[in-house]
């Protein structure tokens, strides 16, 4: 029987080099690194995409956005996203679906559990667009209810040039460590910075583990769904 699995995209990796917006030939490879996975016929597949590459928090506070706009806007920028996705996907024959928490039917399907259980059921990729669709949570909560609500197994985080977890922050300190494996309780008690603490409580709570690897490095997400030994491993015990 296939295992049911979230994969949480970095929004900013889908905007290559420029950082900002997307970038069709990087959503092209993303794309082909996601099919690579879906071929391998173990898994049936849910994505999560980021929008940082959309609208950043850092923008909002500079333009004196209030929070729950600036979280609005940052749900449409993962629709977008999550299109962008879709169609990249689709040009490559997997079937895809692309359900959103925002109410907007003419380019999307709502979110509705049953009907995502159908569609994965069915072998197809769903993208799930918008957030939770409320303001003050992140994508990062938004893999973790959607894992737990849908069951599934195991959230992937896909992180954007980000090997794993680290005590410290590599891009800062070089002598900081790499940990291979870690708790749930750990990843609270320590704050390391894997994902918000309420994603992160739900993981705990539904039994859900979580890899953290680097997507960009070639082939990972497919080894990640193979289960070789990449990146970061948190679970309960």
């Amino acid at each position: 029987m296939k295992k049911r699995v979230m994969i949480k995209l970095s929004g900013e990796a889908l905007a290559g080099k420029a950082g900002i917006g997307i970038d069709p030939l990087t959503v092209k490879k993303v794309a082909k690194e996601v099919k690579e996975a879906y071929d391998l016929n173990l898994s049936q597949i849910g994505i999560i995409v980021g929008g940082g590459n959309i609208f950043r928090g850092k923008l909002a506070e500079d333009m004196g956005i209030e929070r729950s706009s600036a979280d609005y806007m940052g749900m449409i920028g993962t629709i977008v996203n999550a299109l962008a996705l879709q169609n990249s996907l689709e040009a490559m024959e997997v079937p895809t679906r692309v359900m959103t928490s925002l109410n907007i039917p003419e380019v999307a399907e709502p979110y509705i559990r049953r009907k995502a259980i159908s569609h994965l059921e069915k072998d197809r990729i769903v993208i799930f667009g918008g957030g939770t669709g409320n303001p003050y949570f992140s994508t990062d909560t938004t893999s973790a209810l959607r894992a737990a609500e849908l069951g599934a197994s195991i959230v992937y985080m896909a992180k954007n040039g980000i090997d794993g977890v680290y005590d410290k922050d590599p891009k800062v300190d070089v002598n900081s460590v790499k940990y291979e494996e870690l708790t749930h309780h750990d990843i609270l008690h320590k704050e390391l910075q894997v994902m918000d603490s309420t994603a992160a409580a739900l993981c705990r709570d539904n039994n859900i583990d979580i890899v953290v690897f680097d997507m960009n490095e070639p082939g990972n997400i497919k080894r990640a769904i193979m289960g070789e030994n990449i990146g970061t491993h948190i679970k309960n015990t």
